[in-house]
């Protein structure tokens, strides 16, 4: 499995470097960024979408085509639907949520940004969003673009990744402890 993973990470990580240098060269990184947005977009509401570009049954013909007309429906750019249309014909579509988030940490990265993985027993403000990013971008000395999921098994507190960071200030980590702590008592 991790043979695959890694075999996917790596076309999808060449695709989206020269898609992002292209782009550079075009300036037309805010363009590209929009319609990989409107892909991602289109893959999560579409499962049909999702197969076609997954399953190995459908020709290079087949995929081609469907591509050159959501293209042409999303109104793409050239450049990013002449990517997806390399992509179709080299049957590499299948790296394609790889590319696009490739693709975003590649812009994030560029705009000096980072982005943080906050998980929280409830959904933060936008106060509390406000204050905790302005929090990490001291730490990281960065801007930081927050990337929030609601896990209500934490109970409360906050579990945020950060890079290779990890802080878990979550009830049921401390829980957790709580009760190791208790083990080695009795």
């Amino acid at each position: 499995m991790s043979n695959s993973a890694s075999f996917s990470s790596g076309i999808a990580g060449r695709y989206a470097t020269a898609l992002f240098e292209l782009s550079k060269v075009e300036k037309s990184q805010t363009t590209v960024e929009a319609d990989l947005d409107a892909l991602s977009d289109a893959l999560q509401a579409s499962p049909e979408l999702r197969d076609l570009i997954a399953s190995p049954v459908h020709t290079r013909e087949e995929q081609a085509g469907v591509i050159k007309a959501l293209s042409d429906k999303m109104g793409l750019s050239a450049l990013t639907a002449n990517t997806l249309g390399l992509m179709a014909q080299k049957r590499r579509l299948f790296v394609l949520p790889q590319l696009i988030a490739g693709m975003k940490a590649l812009f994030a990265q560029d705009r000096g940004e980072v982005t943080a993985e906050v998980t929280s027993a409830t959904a933060l403000t936008k106060e509390q969003s406000e204050a905790l990013a302005a929090s990490l971008k001291t730490a990281a000395g960065k801007d930081v673009i927050i990337k929030e999921t609601v896990d209500e098994s934490l109970i409360g507190g906050l579990v945020v990744k950060l890079g290779s960071r990890m802080i878990d200030s979550s009830v049921r980590a401390k829980l957790s402890k709580l009760q190791n702590a208790m083990k080695e008592v009795g």
